[in-house]
């Protein structure tokens, strides 16, 4: 009886800790879209159109000229959309996928794994993610594209159009280059963070007390990473889910002759611009919600 109440008891705390890391990947997501939307925007455009725009800076400037603000956070309700459900269901998983590593490698507590373990966790986490991700980012890039296609159309008719044209499976085009971007990205994007973490923590200091402009200072270099490895897989990405098709070899193929490998490169400084500042935020964010309601509940 009394084994069986311990096994009620771990099972009550993994579901407790299961839902504060959904509602802090929730709080990170938010943080994440609108702190980097606007540059966000323009590394979708510069990867889609390498030859209407020289640079990221024209870009910008031409998008703001054109269509202001509005223009430059085009697609943030589905950017919104995307951010929360990739980072409520990465978080969650990604604190489960810990919890499993931990137990297979023999050590009681998350907390004392290293960062290669915790890379590990983040890129298995990423799986999960990808599915919520791929069609809610597919409506975003069209969003953010659509001046330079000549189309007007709002969240709810691109959402219509596709089912009406290609149906669910059109949601996922992009699966292949998502999975390929979000598998290897996020095994960098967790590495790279608490690397960071496990540099900046001082003697007799636990990692969770370095306070919060180093946590910034590791979720940018976390966010850098990830886009970093990961930028030719999201330039195809972007291409495919902006055109509405081909495969993923057929697609890098086209923008490597077109415009060389740099092409492939094309939008990655505003893009690491971007994630320094959103990527802070969003593990400021995430690490504080924790916190918060670990204190609460």
């Amino acid at each position: 009886m009394h084994e069986s109440g311990g096994d009620s008891s771990a099972a009550s705390n993994h579901f407790k800790d299961g839902i504060i890391d959904l509602l802090a990947g929730t709080a990170g997501g938010v943080a994440n879209v609108y702190a980097g939307q606007p540059l966000d925007t323009v590394k979708v455009k510069v990867q889609t159109f390498p030859n209407l725009y020289s640079n990221w800076v024209v870009c910008l400037k031409d998008t703001y000229k054109l269509d202001g603000i509005r223009g430059l956070y085009a697609g943030t309700l589905p950017a919104l959309a995307a951010n929360v459900a990739e980072n409520a269901v990465l978080f969650t998983a990604y604190g489960y996928c810990q919890k499993t590593i931990a137990t297979l490698n023999g050590l009681e507590d998350v907390k004392h794994m290293t960062p290669l373990e915790n890379a590990f966790s983040g890129s298995l986490a990423a799986v999960f993610a990808a599915t919520v991700l791929c069609p809610t980012e597919l409506v975003k890039c069209k969003l953010q594209a659509a001046r330079e296609m000549k189309q007007k159309c709002t969240p709810f008719s691109v959402c219509r159009d596709i089912a009406k044209t290609t149906g669910v499976r059109g949601f996922f085009v992009g699966m292949t280059p998502t999975l390929a971007r979000e598998v290897p990205g996020y095994f960098f994007f967790f590495g790279a963070y608490e690397t960071c973490r496990y540099l900046l923590t001082e003697e007799g200091q636990r990692k969770e007390e370095i306070g919060l402009a180093k946590t910034a200072i590791a979720g940018s270099a976390g966010g850098m990473a990830l886009w970093t490895s990961i930028y030719p897989a999201d330039v195809v990405k972007s291409r495919m889910q902006v055109t509405g098709g081909g495969t993923f070899m057929s697609t890098l193929m086209t923008v490597v002759k077109e415009n060389g490998i740099r092409g492939l490169y094309k939008g990655l400084l505003p893009t690491n611009l971007r994630t320094c500042f959103a990527s802070g935020c969003l593990f400021v964010a995430y690490e504080e919600t924790r916190k918060f309601f670990h204190y609460l509940l």
